[in-house]
């Protein structure tokens, strides 16, 4: 069987070239990733061009920045320690100097209360408030460490006015949708209006480029119901997501995130520092490996390198021993979940948890459906049964797109209304492909009255005695 759990890679312009983005996805990278927040539009442009030159299946994901705050590049490093008593101004052109600290948001001091925590680089360096004028926050560093530039700054259990989206982010968005690019993955969302800030751009492009919500907040999990409402799937960013609440609490809430997201049809990417070791190593921490199959246990669609693939020295490596962890996990895991029905058609909606609880006892090979949004195949895939889908999509753009989700194997196909040639020619071009043999039990579930009515029937028989002729 094939690998159904997704990995989604980290690409920089610096390493994009032909033989070894090749490489990567013969290795198992099915989306690309771009980190805007590293990137200009001539960079970024270079990787697009790259991955294009590949194959038209791999889906590219343009990452913003985000609702972020970030401390501003000084003359050189503040090196501080336990109980030194440091400055913070909200000021992106401030003077940052001596034992002073200036941070990107403008109002930062009015914002964050006395008493409150200020954590710098991921909790790298911790400060407390203890005092606040009309300039400064004055804080007590609570450990020794250095404070440099460009470095994150969270501030937990503290609502900060921030604006959805910056110029840069509101640019490279346009960007995307210029270049048809597939999923925007929008950071740190607070709730559905920061969805709906980028879907207002996307719209105005008239782009159908789906949107990510990475939810890196206390704000974000709280709203994770009313993101889905507008979101088209989620990244759970365990980073930042672990400075805002203690750590101890991240893998239930990880857990509880990615169950929501099955039962609503949402795809699920799980991402940050996974395989992080590898960035300077050959081999994993066994503590990595054991992160990475507890989120394949918990059926996530997609896992995410970062680091390891834009910078590392084994990207590889890391590729392909994420792909063996997933394999192995897959191969002795307890299948199909019982979600909801969700669509509206409920015709089909019937119709894909049948085809997969009947693949499931009868042990056939493979589902073989056709789409023309991807719905009926988000649909299939949510139940997380032991076939692969080998989904034939009438759209390239939606193809792409499907390839994100878990046991999906998409194609793009011609499409001819009424008339289910293009299924039997499908099986035979996958007979011919190694992905089954003709005397090998397969499910079909298609339509009779046209791809737009949705799914109508499923039939279940030999790959062969479907198309006689492959025999």
């Amino acid at each position: 069987m094939p690998r159904k759990t997704k990995i989604v890679a980290t690409i920089s312009d610096l390493h994009c070239q032909h033989d070894f983005l090749t490489a990567l996805h013969r290795a198992g990278m099915d989306v690309v990733r771009l980190n805007t927040a590293h990137m200009t539009h001539d960079s970024a442009m270079k990787v697009i061009t790259a991955v294009r030159g590949i194959s038209n299946k791999i889906a590219i994901l343009l990452d913003t920045k985000g609702p972020e705050i970030r401390t501003c590049v000084a003359d050189q490093p503040l090196k501080v320690s336990y109980e030194d008593r440091v400055r913070i101004m909200g000021d992106p052109l401030g003077q940052c100097a001596g034992d002073i600290i200036c941070v990107s948001h403008k109002d930062f001091v009015r914002d964050i209360p006395v008493g409150s925590s200020v954590l710098i680089d991921d909790g790298d360096v911790a400060l407390t408030v203890t005092d606040k004028d009309d300039v400064f926050l004055h804080c007590s560093v609570e450990n020794d460490g250095v404070i440099q530039g460009k470095k994150s700054v969270n501030i937990p259990s503290v609502h900060v006015k921030l604006p959805a989206l910056s110029r840069k982010d509101k640019d490279f968005i346009r960007f995307a949708a210029e270049q048809n690019l597939d999923f925007i993955a929008h950071s740190f969302v607070r709730n559905k209006e920061d969805v709906l800030a980028v879907q207002k751009i996307l719209d105005e492009k008239q782009s159908r480029i789906k949107i990510i919500a990475k939810i890196e907040n206390r704000e974000g999990v709280d709203n994770l119901d009313e993101i889905l409402d507008v979101a088209y799937g989620v990244m759970i960013a365990r980073g930042d997501l672990a400075v805002e609440i203690p750590a101890e609490k991240i893998p239930l809430i990880q857990k509880k995130m990615i169950k929501t997201c099955i039962n609503r049809h949402r795809p699920v990417i799980v991402a940050t520092q996974m395989l992080h070791s590898m960035i300077h190593s050959p081999r994993p921490t066994r503590a990595e490996v054991s992160d990475v199959a507890n989120a394949c246990l918990d059926h996530a669609d997609a896992l995410m390198l970062s680091g390891e693939t834009a910078n590392g020295r084994y990207p590889l490596e890391a590729v392909q021993t994420m792909a063996r962890i997933a394999e192995e996990v897959e191969a002795d895991r307890v299948s199909f979940l019982d979600t909801p029905y969700l669509l509206e058609n409920k015709v089909t909606a019937y119709l894909a948890k049948s085809a997969v609880k009947a693949s499931m006892r009868l042990n056939t090979r493979a589902i073989v459906a056709d789409s023309i949004s991807g719905q009926t195949i988000l649909a299939i895939a949510a139940y997380r049964g032991d076939n692969p889908i080998y989904a034939q999509i009438y759209d390239e753009q939606i193809m792409r797109v499907m390839g994100l989700s878990f046991g999906v194997f998409p194609d793009f196909i011609e499409r001819q209304d009424f008339n289910t040639d293009p299924i039997r020619k499908t099986i035979r071009r996958l007979v011919d492909e190694g992905k089954f043999e003709p005397g090998d039990l397969i499910t079909v579930l298609a339509g009779h009255f046209g791809c737009e009515h949705g799914a109508s029937y499923i039939e279940i028989s030999t790959a062969g005695s479907m198309v006689p002729r492959v025999c």
